[in-house]
C-alpha cells in the first residue's frame, strides 16, 4: 500500500471545518472576564448576558461564594479518588441527603450525585438498559441522554416530540424485558416542558420507568423541586436527574430515585465507579444552593415575573417565541446567517445572546436562546426589547447592520 501524502489527514479535516463555516454552523468560544451575572465582560466587552443557564442568580451569590472558600478550607481543592475506593467524602453524603429529601421523586427516595449530568445520564441509562431492553426517547432530548441509550446497546426508539399517541404505540408493539421512557422534563432548546402525566400514565400501563433529566426544572418548577413536583407525581418507576450548575449555580448533577435504584448504580454504573469524585468543597456550597433553593422562593417569583415581562414585549415584534413558560425563550429566526446575524446586531448593542443553529436544533429553526435569570432588573429585560425593537425593521429588509 502506498503511504498516503503528509498532511492528508489535516486537509480532510480542513476541508470539513471550511464546509462547517460555510453553512453558518461555525461556534465560537467567547471567553468570560468576569463571575457569571447578567452584567459580564465578555471578549473584554461590557455586556448584559442573556445567556447562561443561572437561572436564580446563585452562582455568583455571596453565600454560595463564601460556603466554596470555607469547604475549601476543610476539604481541599480535590476528593482524591473514586467515590468507592476513598472519595466519599461527608460533605458528598450530605449532600446525596439533602437532595433526596428536596427532590422526592419516589417515597424514601435515595439520591446519588456526579461530576456531571452527562455522566449521570450516561450511568443511568447503560446500568439500567441492555441488548433485551428498549428505550423510548423524545426526539428533542438532550445529546447526553441519546448518548446513554446508544450505550446501553438497547433497542433506542424516539418518538415525535410530545407525541403520547405515537410513544403508546411503540409501547404496545414492544417485546422488550425492561422499557424505560426517557424524556427532558424541560425542553434545553424550546423551553416547553413535557406532558409528565401522561407520560407517566403509560409507564404505569407497560410497567416501564419513567426517566426525567431535569436539567432545566430542577431549582425552578414544582417550587424549586423540579417538573416532577410540578406534575404532583411520586412514584417507585420515577428516576429523576438534575444538574447542579444551572439553578443551583455550582457544578455536577445528581440521580434520586428509590433506593434499590441508587444502590443498583453505586454497585454497576461504570460512569461512577470508575470517576474521580467530585471535590468536596463543591457539595458544601452545593449544600447552602439547596437550602436557598428551598427557602427563597423570591428568586423563583423574581424570575417569572421577568419571564412575563420579556413575553409581552415581544409579542409586537416580528418573531416568533416558542409557547415558553420557563426561563428558556428561544426566538425563532430560521436561518443560520439571519440568527448569526441578530445576535451580532444585539452583541454591538451591548448583549449577549447566543445563535442557535443545527445540528443542536432542526434545520430551519435557528434562534437565539433567550435565557432569563431571578438576576436580571427590569431594566436588564427592558433594555434588551428595546434593542430587539431596534433591529426589528432591519429584520424586515434583511440588513441588520
Amino acid at each position: 500500500m502506498t503511504p498516503a501524502p503528509p498532511g492528508t489527514l489535516i486537509a480532510a479535516l480542513d476541508s470539513e471545518l471550511g464546509a462547517r463555516r460555510a453553512a453558518g454552523l461555525w461556534r465560537t468560544r467567547r471567553m468570560l472576564g468576569t463571575p457569571a451575572a447578567p452584567h459580564a465582560v465578555i471578549d473584554g466587552r461590557a455586556v448584559v448576558a442573556f445567556s447562561g443557564n443561572d437561572y436564580l442568580g446563585l452562582a455568583a451569590d455571596p453565600q454560595v461564594v463564601a460556603a466554596l472558600r470555607e469547604g475549601a478550607e476543610r476539604w481541599g481543592a480535590g476528593a482524591g479518588a473514586s467515590h468507592l475506593v476513598g472519595g466519599h467524602t461527608a460533605a458528598h453524603a450530605a449532600l446525596e441527603g439533602a437532595l433526596a429529601a428536596f427532590v422526592a421523586p419516589a417515597p424514601g427516595a435515595a439520591a446519588l450525585t456526579f461530576s456531571s449530568g452527562w455522566l449521570a445520564n450516561l450511568a443511568l441509562l447503560t446500568a439500567l438498559a441492555g441488548r433485551d431492553d428498549a428505550i423510548f426517547a423524545d426526539k428533542l432530548n438532550h445529546a447526553c441522554l441519546n448518548d446513554g441509550a446508544l450505550l446501553s446497546r438497547a433497542r433506542f426508539v424516539r418518538y415525535p416530540h410530545g407525541d403520547v399517541g405515537r410513544l403508546a404505540a411503540a409501547l404496545e408493539r414492544t417485546p422488550a424485558r425492561r422499557r424505560l421512557i426517557v424524556t427532558d422534563g424541560v425542553f434545553s432548546m424550546d423551553g416547553d416542558v413535557a406532558p409528565l402525566a401522561e407520560l407517566f400514565a403509560l409507564a404505569e400501563r407497560h410497567d416501564a420507568w419513567l426517566v426525567v433529566d431535569d436539567a432545566h426544572g430542577f431549582g425552578v418548577l414544582g417550587e424549586g423541586r423540579g417538573s416532577v413536583a410540578a406534575a404532583g407525581l411520586a412514584s417507585e418507576r420515577i428516576l429523576a436527574m438534575g444538574t447542579l450548575g444551572k439553578a443551583a449555580g455550582v457544578a455536577g448533577a445528581f440521580v434520586a430515585a428509590h433506593p434499590s435504584v441508587i444502590e443498583t448504580l453505586v454497585q454497576t454504573a461504570r460512569p461512577y465507579i470508575y470517576t474521580t469524585a467530585a471535590p468536596p468543597a463543591l457539595a458544601h456550597a452545593l449544600a447552602t444552593s439547596v437550602a436557598l433553593i428551598r427557602d427563597e422562593p423570591g428568586r423563583r417569583l423574581r424570575l417569572f415575573a421577568n419571564i412575563a415581562r420579556f413575553r409581552a414585549g415581544m409579542a409586537a415584534l416580528p418573531w416568533r417565541l416558542v409557547a415558553s413558560a420557563t426561563a428558556i425563550q428561544p426566538v425563532i429566526v430560521g436561518a443560520n446567517e439571519a440568527a448569526l446575524a441578530l445576535a451580532d446586531g444585539l452583541w454591538r448593542r451591548g448583549f449577549y445572546v447566543p445563535a442557535i443553529r443545527p445540528p443542536t436544533v432542526p434545520a430551519g429553526t435557528a434562534r437565539l436562546r433567550v435565557s432569563l435569570s431571578a438576576a436580571h432588573t427590569d431594566d436588564d429585560v427592558d433594555a434588551l426589547l428595546a434593542a430587539f425593537a431596534t433591529l426589528a425593521p432591519a429584520c424586515a429588509r434583511d440588513d441588520l447592520g
